[in-house]
């Protein structure tokens, strides 16, 4: 054998192809830092667009990861939530053949195995063109993506979620495998976008011809889906989460937020977060807003450019408004005490992982179920509900409520809901250590990508 070809097969080079957008970029980032941190000869080439890389180019990383762009064929993050189906077909249709271009680029070593995100359609079919073994990342929870693989038994059952009738949504759903009983009303519509679903079901066909499926979860959070999923799809799981920054809690920095957080009294903070793609209407942020103020409990509230509104707003409160913060490092500061949240799964795994009580206020698609598995079946939560199943907006007499109710450490509810997440911090912390389940599966899964055969 050639010196410099056995060289080269001691190495390892993973191509990281995420979807593009910031919910599944972070995990997929996260996941390439734990790759190179595991295994010394692996290196990572990161492809995302060049708007993408203006975006997250300076964020300290490895130095076995880089970069590599597509270029912008696809809608601007700045506008990619007014026309999602858009957004999604564009994906589909204009960046496969930018990706293998760049395939062909990378020469030195060749890649050794892709990492692509399951809404990424085509990076299956591109890998068996080129030989190269795919795996998939799903950057949701593992019980949603059983459900989702389910969608007939919703049909079957007469519980297809065009627009569920109020009658309806307290109908139990209990027959999707490792999904835990569940109100139809904590379901997300699947079918009332239907071309956004049917799109979503292009993606899992592609999935059960993957070389194997990565999850973000921690496998003791979800252990009945996962063990479900990975009997079914036939090939193998790694549950590698939680994929979040939690090697960045103590980078020495103090921003003025961190500061802030310092001079208050423990677990008195609320943190408020609508997440980083849709949000609320102005008339329903008009009512949180007066509900916080109201309830006069210290706040740290992430504005994503409405910062200069809210501040006017919040003049004279006991609270702090920023455009960005590092959420995990505010969530594990001692001074706060709950989280106010969109129940992305990201933000959920953070929330779990920092051991804080969460609001759940879903807006979307997988955060509808996140929010009720974080109130129901994990127990480290609560919700916050219209008062009247009439009514457009909740009050803001509910969210003053709700967030008092919250912050309260003395009452029965939120002595147990504090015990529940410091019980699932501890599990999610330990799923990370060397030992841990997460760092098993990710060695597991460095090991296959030489054994691999397409």
């Amino acid at each position: 054998m050639d010196p410099t070809e056995s060289h080269l097969l001691r190495f390892r080079h993973v191509v990281a192809m995420p979807w593009p957008g910031r919910g599944h970029i972070n995990p997929m980032m996260n996941l390439c830092k734990r790759l190179v941190l595991r295994d010394p000869n692996l290196t990572v080439t990161f492809v995302v667009t060049e708007e993408w890389l203006g975006l997250i180019g300076s964020d300290p990383k490895p130095d076995r990861i880089h970069f590599a762009t597509l270029p912008n064929l696809i809608p601007s993050e700045l506008v990619r939530a007014n026309d999602f189906i858009g957004f999604v077909n564009a994906v589909h249709a204009t960046l496969e053949e930018p990706f293998e271009q760049l395939l062909d680029r990378l020469d030195s070593p060749p890649p050794t195995a892709i990492v692509a995100d399951t809404y990424v359609l085509w990076a299956v079919r591109v890998g068996e063109r080129r030989n190269i073994p795919v795996a998939s990342l799903w950057t949701m929870s593992a019980t949603i993506l059983s459900l989702f693989l389910h969608s007939d038994l919703l049909i079957s059952h007469g519980h297809a979620l065009f627009e569920p009738s109020e009658s309806k949504e307290e109908e139990i759903v209990d027959y999707i495998p490792g999904l835990p009983p569940t109100k139809l009303r904590d379901l997300p519509p699947l079918f009332k976008d239907y071309q956004v679903f049917k799109k979503c079901e292009l993606c899992f066909d592609e999935l059960r011809r993957a070389k194997c499926l990565l999850f973000t979860t921690a496998y003791e959070l979800e252990r009945k889906a996962i063990d479900f999923l990975t009997a079914k799809l036939d090939i193998p799981v790694y549950a590698t989460g939680p994929l979040i920054p939690f090697e960045k809690l103590s980078d020495g920095s103090e921003p003025d937020y961190i500061r802030w957080l310092h001079e208050q009294p423990e677990s008195s903070v609320l943190y408020v977060s609508q997440g980083s793609f849709l949000s609320v209407s102005e008339a329903q942020m008009d009512e949180i807003v007066e509900g916080v103020r109201a309830s006069g409990v210290r706040f740290l509230w992430v504005a994503r450019g409405g910062e200069s509104k809210l501040n006017k707003a919040f003049e004279g409160s006991s609270g702090v408004v920023v455009s960005w913060c590092d959420q995990l490092r505010v969530l594990c500061h001692v001074a706060v005490g709950g989280f106010w949240t969109h129940c992305g799964f990201n933000s959920t795994l953070e929330g779990m992982y920092s051991g804080v009580p969460m609001l759940a206020f879903p807006l979307f698609w997988d955060q509808i179920l996140n929010g009720k598995m974080i109130v129901e079946d994990w127990r480290v939560g609560i919700r916050i509900e219209r008062r009247k199943k009439a009514e457009v907006l909740i009050g803001r007499d509910e969210v003053k409520e709700v967030v008092k109710r919250l912050m309260d450490r003395e009452s029965e509810d939120g002595k147990e809901i504090r015990r529940r997440a410091c019980d699932l911090s501890e599990i999610c912390r330990g799923a990370v250590e060397e030992m841990g389940s997460s760092n098993a599966n990710i060695d597991h899964f460095i090991r296959g990508i030489k054994q691999i055969k397409i």
